[in-house]
Order: C-alpha cells, then sequence, then structure tokens
C-alpha cells in the first residue's frame, strides 16, 4: 500500500510537471533532447520532464528605446539623438534558432544604426525631414533582422540635442530669415497697393462727379472726428488761374512805362540822318 502510494504521488508530480500553459500571445519552441520539435501553440502542453525543453516567445509588440546616442552629422555638428523601435516576432522559430537573444541584437543593430544613418545626414535634415530619417532607419534595421523573425514596426526618433552655441546660431539665422520675409511681404504689399492706386486715380479721372463724391466723403470723415481745423482738399487745376489772376493784378502796376523810349538802330546805335550818311560815304 506504501509503495502504491509513493507511485501514485510520483506519477501525479510527473504529471503536473509535464502540463505547460502557453498563453494566447506565446508560441512555445521546444527540443527534445536537444532536437528541435515543431512550434506549439496557445493551451495546455503535455512535455516530458528531464527530456524537453520550452522556450516561450511573446508575440506581443516590443518598445524598445535606443538610449542618446553620440553623433556628428555630414556637416560636422556634434548632436545627442536618441530613438525608439517597435518590433515583434514573426517567425518564434527562427528568433530562437537564427540568434541568440533577439531583443538585445535588435537593440545593438538600432543603435549603430541610428549613428550610421544620422552621420550621413546634415543638421537641416535631421531637424527638419526627420520623417525621411524614419524611414531609412526602419529600412536599415528591419534588413538585419528579418533573418532572425522579428519584424520592425515603428522607428521614430526623439530627441535632438544640440550645442548650445549652434542654437543661438541657428536663432540668429532663423530672426534673419524672418526679418526678409517680413521685408519681402512689405515690398509686395505696397507694390500690389500702388497698382490698386493708379487703377483708382484713373478711374477717378474718367469721371469728375465720382472725384466730387470722393472730395465729399473724406470731409465727411474728417468731420466724424470732430477737428477743429478743417481742410478742404482743391485740385491745382480748379486754383490755378485764381492763383495766376491775383498775380497778374500785382505785378501790372510795377511794369507800365513812365517815358516814352528813345529811338535807336540797329545794335542799341542811334538813328544817323541821310545828309549825314551821304556825307560819310563821300
Amino acid at each position: 500500500m506504501i509503495v502504491a502510494v509513493v507511485v501514485l504521488a510520483a506519477l501525479l508530480v510527473l504529471a503536473v510537471l509535464s502540463l505547460r500553459v502557453l498563453k494566447e500571445y506565446e508560441r512555445g519552441v521546444a527540443f527534445r533532447l536537444g532536437r528541435l520539435r515543431a512550434p506549439l501553440g496557445p493551451g495546455v502542453r503535455v512535455l516530458l520532464p528531464g527530456l524537453d525543453k520550452l522556450v516561450r516567445v511573446d508575440l506581443r509588440v516590443v518598445t524598445l528605446t535606443i538610449p542618446p546616442q553620440d553623433v556628428i552629422t555630414r556637416d560636422n555638428v556634434p548632436a545627442r539623438v536618441n530613438a525608439v523601435v517597435l518590433f515583434r516576432v514573426v517567425d518564434p522559430v527562427r528568433s530562437v534558432m537564427a540568434v541568440e537573444n533577439y531583443a538585445v541584437a535588435t537593440s545593438q543593430i538600432a543603435q549603430t544604426t541610428l549613428r550610421s544613418v544620422v552621420g550621413r545626414a546634415d543638421l537641416d535634415t535631421l531637424l527638419a525631414h526627420r520623417a525621411d530619417l524614419n524611414e531609412d532607419l526602419a529600412r536599415s534595421i528591419a534588413s538585419m533582422t528579418e533573418p532572425w523573425g522579428v519584424r520592425v514596426e515603428v522607428v521614430e526618433i526623439k530627441d535632438v540635442e544640440i550645442p548650445e552655441a549652434m542654437q543661438r546660431a541657428m536663432a540668429r539665422e532663423a530672426e534673419a530669415e524672418r526679418e526678409r520675409r517680413a521685408k519681402v511681404i512689405n515690398a509686395r504689399g505696397e507694390l500690389q497697393a500702388s497698382a490698386q492706386l493708379r487703377d483708382a486715380a484713373k478711374t477717378l479721372s474718367e469721371s469728375p462727379a465720382s472725384l466730387q463724391l470722393r472730395y465729399l466723403q473724406t470731409l465727411l470723415e474728417l468731420g466724424a472726428d470732430h477737428n477743429s481745423t478743417v481742410v478742404f482738399p482743391l485740385p491745382i487745376d480748379i486754383i490755378g488761374p485764381f492763383l495766376d489772376a491775383i498775380r497778374g493784378q500785382a505785378n501790372a502796376p510795377a511794369t507800365a512805362p513812365t517815358t516814352a523810349p528813345a529811338t535807336t538802330g540797329i545794335n542799341g546805335a542811334s538813328p544817323m540822318t541821310h545828309a549825314q550818311r551821304t556825307h560819310d560815304e563821300h
């Protein structure tokens, strides 16, 4: 009886040790006496204790943070760049058979690829065109991890740190660029305004009634401000004749002759009589 109880207990313990439960997001890679068996799916699986060895492989997406890397861009600017990589296992057997630790290997490949890709780009590309760099990183890392049964989903550059002196230089450059754009926009606005004013002046000159209405509108705008001085805009062609008449009346007495002028000959010489000319000729 005691022997039977011991044997039954041993069998019960052996049965408990032989059972393995795999979750839905897990796959099992089993080895029997060192030989690879078919991959095991989720559920309850029976393994022989001491003969079988089970390696669990997680199929969920893994978030891998790449620590900051000191790199030098193509235009010789030092920078510190970190990134994040999202990957998952698509082939459990290759992830176990082809590489010792796929997570560590993927991390090392991501670090070296990040330094290589960023080193081929200049600072402007690194700051303004991260999407292109992210795609390049994803392709480079995926080409290395695909034989391991690991698929790279996303690679994103998180932060770029540059020296403070370079930041001040970039701030001055951005300020100069904004000033240039402001001047260009101002010049374009003046050009458009001058064209509109030219068309408006041409239209008003063709219709005197419109010009008078514009004068009245100007007077109305001036009167709405309760100013003590009222300005009447008058065109110079209206008040010109009156000014000429006033200047003519003021200059008329000063130009009137007082005595009869002496008669002179050609070139200011006094005229000679006929007898004198005859005497001279002889």
